[in-house]
């Protein structure tokens, strides 16, 4: 004799699987073109806070109630005259300055945003030896609605600064639509040893407005 009230619910399962398999993948879909996206570090550009082959997490949502603050790391598709590639592709780099800010270089060897020095212990140092803050003088004012970003790794970073040199000192140029940012990196989550959050630099919270 069949229990029929064992039998229905086995028989009910496989039925409403692949529906159950379809939302799951669906959901998925929907979180990583709307919410989340990992995203793997292919170069040195943002060492030593981002090492090549690290992966992190990017929220893709943030910045839809928002624009991108000054110490985010975010990523963003990069211009044809950046990458060459017409297709557009996706870089990672930290947000120095926003719309209306003025960037100057240097100031005993700091950075100068609005009138205030900025320390940036993120920058990248090898054997107690630290990168410059840039490698050479600039005075610019970002353009209302785009973003000055920095690599940490500044010797070996292709940022504003390299595209404001190569574009002969046009800040436009050199500077990224805050549209064409993807999201916020916030974490590093693999490897497992150098998982941790990509919180805004405390020196940050002194800068002042433009």
């Amino acid at each position: 004799m069949i229990d029929e009230q064992t039998e229905k619910p086995r028989s009910s399962f496989w039925k409403e699987l692949p529906i159950l398999l379809g939302v799951a993948i669906l959901v998925a879909v929907l979180v990583r073109a709307f919410v989340l996206q990992t995203f793997f570090i292919p170069s040195p550009s943002m060492e030593n806070t981002l090492q090549i082959d690290d992966r992190v997490l990017v929220n893709k949502l943030v910045y839809d109630f928002r624009s991108p603050h000054r110490g985010e790391v975010v990523v963003f598709k990069a211009p044809t005259s950046w990458s060459g590639n017409p297709n557009g592709e996706d870089f990672i780099k930290r947000v120095i300055g926003v719309g209306g800010d003025r960037v100057v270089c240097c100031d005993a060897g700091k950075l100068v945003i609005n009138g205030q020095q900025l320390d940036e212990p993120y920058i990248y140092s090898v054997d107690g030896q630290q990168d410059k803050p840039a490698d050479q003088e600039f005075d610019i004012t970002v353009p209302e609605g785009r973003l000055w970003v920095m690599g940490d790794h500044r010797s070996a970073s292709g940022d504003s600064l390299e595209h404001w040199q190569q574009s002969g000192r046009d800040v436009t140029e050199a500077t990224i639509p805050e549209n064409r940012v993807v999201g916020r990196a916030f974490t590093v989550f693999w490897p497992v040893d150098r998982a941790t959050w990509l919180s805004v630099p405390k020196p940050f919270d002194t800068i002042p407005n433009p």
